[in-house]
């Protein structure tokens, strides 16, 4: 059986995957790139969804660890996390959608991260 820590661990290495991935995306747009000119296109595709599941399986892993129910009555700071895991499932696509978002995206994405670390620390509701 896995323990609290090691889904801790899983879900943090996810995470970093996860920026690196969405970032990457976002920096080649803001140069003015397209998503054909983008060489390590599959790569990254790969790395964020791949980051994705790993954050959400982590995720509830760790969930599971704090006895959580195994229902949709989650307390409000997980609905919340959920929400951010969501967006941040749109942020590989988004700055070839709209280019204009990809230098926004930038400060967007860690501050997006901030509140999801501030929900899972705090748990304020």
């Amino acid at each position: 059986m896995i323990g609290h820590e090691a889904y801790k661990l899983i879900h943090l290495i996810a995470i970093f995957a996860l920026f690196a991935a969405a970032g990457g995306a976002a920096v080649h747009s803001a140069n003015r790139g397209f998503k054909q000119d983008n060489a390590a296109r599959g790569a990254v595709a790969a790395l964020h969804g791949l980051a994705l599941l790993f954050i959400l399986v982590a995720g509830f892993g760790m969930l599971a660890r704090l006895g959580l129910e195994h229902n949709w009555l989650f307390p409000g700071w997980v609905w919340g996390k959920l929400v951010i895991w969501v967006l941040f499932g749109f942020a590989i696509s988004l700055p070839y959608r709209k280019p204009t978002m990809a230098k926004r995206l930038l400060f967007l994405l860690p501050l997006l991260g901030a509140i999801a670390a501030f929900l899972a620390l705090f748990k304020p509701f």
